[in-house]
């Protein structure tokens, strides 16, 4: 590592800037498809309106455990730091892992290619997905079209303007969130006041709903939640964390759960169970039918200003672990090191910015994020179960608390590995290639841990860390 870098982040963030992230994180174009995939699976609209709700009440519980290991560890890097306490480097090493290979970056990629498409309506051409060339580097094919030239673009606009510095970034993601949810709530209210009678259909009967259907039901859900806990991965950056975190993770998720059940409410009102089951566009079904003709373009603008808003928080939330990571030689050692002018891990954002990039050209994220969907989940358990560990080892009184301990916290574990499990059970193949991501790393972190010495790094960035609190 290079020393005469800075490796500790400035606390320039207020609790409103940090609930920004979590909202925009949270909410992307997911909200309009997981819907009808939720309805193959729950058989009346009851259960489907319930289990959003279950999922909210259960991303809350998590907020508040994150919330209190945050208020212990205020630094960058969310369940890697956590994990590395508890469970060693290993685990650690494998959430950041898998959030570099797929979970943020396979997120970043599917945003930019599903901007291009939306752009597509105001600008013919923009999301054209017909190859213009094609070459082969080891066993990735990447493909170039103009769809994913503009999403690269779209990318990498998005990595420059959270590199150049925490003010500029600030205000472009404050601004998309405030766009985000002015026009949901405008999209809710017009559809649950304004709907003709007609519209809306008749409530199927009640029918018993088998427990295994549930869990499966709660994959796709909380994977549209997930991105509640991100202000935890900017809590080196949050002035006063022990108070700002907690508050923005509380408002960012009670703002997300609200907005989602509004939506699936209008969803439920305004469009038909059988035309809901399996569809991908459910969003553009609930819009077509109470505007009309001008739905197509109404929709488009809206999902471009939703993703553009989920690109910008993931663009902050991402580099965050791999600086954590490289700050304790984990990771490429320059993504530890922050900009001396713009005081912001650009390495890191970069990095992220250029993997995503090949995964638009290569077009294996949508397998990567369906193989390690189940992952996040995991992963967000077992960061919620360190919270029990660190409450046997810590003296700490003065810390916030986590609301609903040691129940809440509890129920978020059970339910988060029963779901793990339920999917391995349930759909082997699609966990054992998401088991087989994570595995991949594990030659990886043996690697980087026999040629770096991890130790006095992770020593250094971690007292580093504590002494800016």
């Amino acid at each position: 590592m290079n020393r005469s870098h800075p490796t500790v982040l400035e606390r320039r963030l207020g609790p409103l800037d940090a609930a920004a992230i979590v909202i925009s994180n949270v909410i992307g174009v997911g909200i309009f498809t997981t819907p009808g995939f939720v309805a193959t699976i729950l058989p009346n609209k009851a259960a489907m309106l319930a289990v959003w709700a279950i999922g909210g009440a259960l991303a809350l519980a998590g907020a508040l455990a994150y919330a209190e290991l945050a208020a212990r560890r205020p630094q960058a890097g969310g369940e890697y730091v956590y994990l590395r306490e508890s469970f060693g480097g290993l685990a650690a090493f494998l959430t950041g892992w898998t959030s570099f290979v797929a979970g943020f970056t396979g997120a970043i990629a599917a945003g930019g290619v599903g901007a291009a498409a939306y752009l597509d309506h105001f600008v013919p051409g923009a999301g054209n997905a017909a190859a213009i060339g094609a070459w082969h580097i080891g066993p990735l094919a990447l493909t170039v079209s103009v769809r994913a030239l503009v999403a690269i673009a779209i990318i990498t606009a998005s990595a420059l303007i959270q590199a150049r510095g925490v003010g500029p970034g600030r205000v472009v993601q404050n601004a998309l969130t405030m766009l985000k949810v002015g026009a949901l709530v405008s999209f809710v209210v017009i559809g649950l006041t304004v709907a003709r009678p007609e519209s809306a259909v008749a409530a199927t009967a009640p029918t018993e709903v088998p427990w295994t259907a549930w869990l499966i039901a709660l994959v796709p859900v909380m994977f549209s939640y997930a991105g509640w806990n991100a202000a935890v991965y900017v809590a080196e950056e949050i002035r006063d964390p022990a108070r700002n975190v907690p508050r923005a993770l509380t408002l960012g998720t009670a703002v997300v759960v609200v907005l989602y059940l509004a939506l699936n409410a209008l969803y439920l009102r305004v469009v038909p169970r059988e035309l809901l089951v399996g569809s991908i566009g459910v969003g553009e079904l609930a819009a077509g039918r109470l505007f009309g003709p001008a739905a197509a373009s109404m929709f488009a603008a809206l999902a471009l200003v939703i993703i553009l808003s989920s690109l910008s928080a993931m663009t902050i939330a991402g580099p965050r672990v791999y600086f954590a990571m490289a700050r304790d030689g984990a990771f490429l050692s320059a993504a530890a090191r922050v900009h001396p002018h713009y005081r912001t891990p650009a390495v890191a954002i970069l990095a992220q910015a250029g993997w995503s990039a090949i995964l638009v050209l290569s077009g294996t994220f949508e397998q990567l994020l369906t193989y390690t969907g189940f992952a996040v989940i995991l992963f967000s358990a077992l960061a919620v179960l360190s919270l029990f560990f660190v409450r046997r080892r810590s003296n700490e009184t003065s810390t916030f608390r986590a609301w609903g301990h040691p129940w809440a916290p509890a129920l978020f574990c059970v339910v988060g590995f029963a779901i793990v499990v339920n999917t391995i059970v349930e759909a082997p193949g699609v966990a054992s290639a998401g088991l087989g991501v994570m595995a991949a790393g594990i030659p990886i972190y043996w690697w980087m841990r026999s040629r770096s010495n991890a130790s006095p790094q992770r020593t250094q960035g971690t007292e580093k860390a504590q002494s800016s609190v």
